[in-house]
């Protein structure tokens, strides 16, 4: 008997959406990040991108735990000298909350071609409202 192996031809991509609402925020993207790698499937395999697509909703009304809301803190670099920027997870939730869950998940997934792949399958909305309703996604508690 030998090893099945995923090919890229024979995948079907099905669409899930997660509710994000009350939910902590590492929770969500680690659930997230598992579909998006294709790990709840029986069919995963490393080398293939065999995961699905991810709707988040909800993105603005996720929680953080403990003390991360006003300590956390996003830091990026602009590429010149003493050009570090920074902002709190408070701040960031105010003015961008699709962000904190596009970081949170993008950080979970492989630093490689496959979880770039991955990545551009996650969709994130601050609202309860998402434009993939024609695409029948299932919602999946978690």
């Amino acid at each position: 008997m030998s090893t099945y192996m995923a090919k890229k031809e024979t995948l079907e991509r099905a669409w899930y959406v997660i509710d994000a609402a009350g939910k902590p925020v590492g929770k969500t993207a680690a659930l997230a990040a598992s579909i998006l790698n294709g790990k709840h499937k029986p069919t995963y395999t490393p080398h293939v991108d065999c995961g699905d697509h991810v709707v988040i909703i909800n993105a603005s009304k996720a929680i953080f735990t403990g003390k991360k809301m006003t300590d956390k803190m996003y830091y990026h670099h602009s590429g010149y000298i003493g050009g570090l920027k920074f902002i709190a997870a408070n701040q960031l939730m105010k003015t961008k909350p699709e962000a904190v869950l596009e970081l949170a998940v993008k950080g979970m997934l492989p630093h490689n071609s496959i979880g770039a792949a991955s990545f551009n399958r996650l969709k994130v909305y601050a609202g309860a409202e998402h434009k993939q309703q024609a695409q029948k996604p299932t919602l999946i508690e978690g």
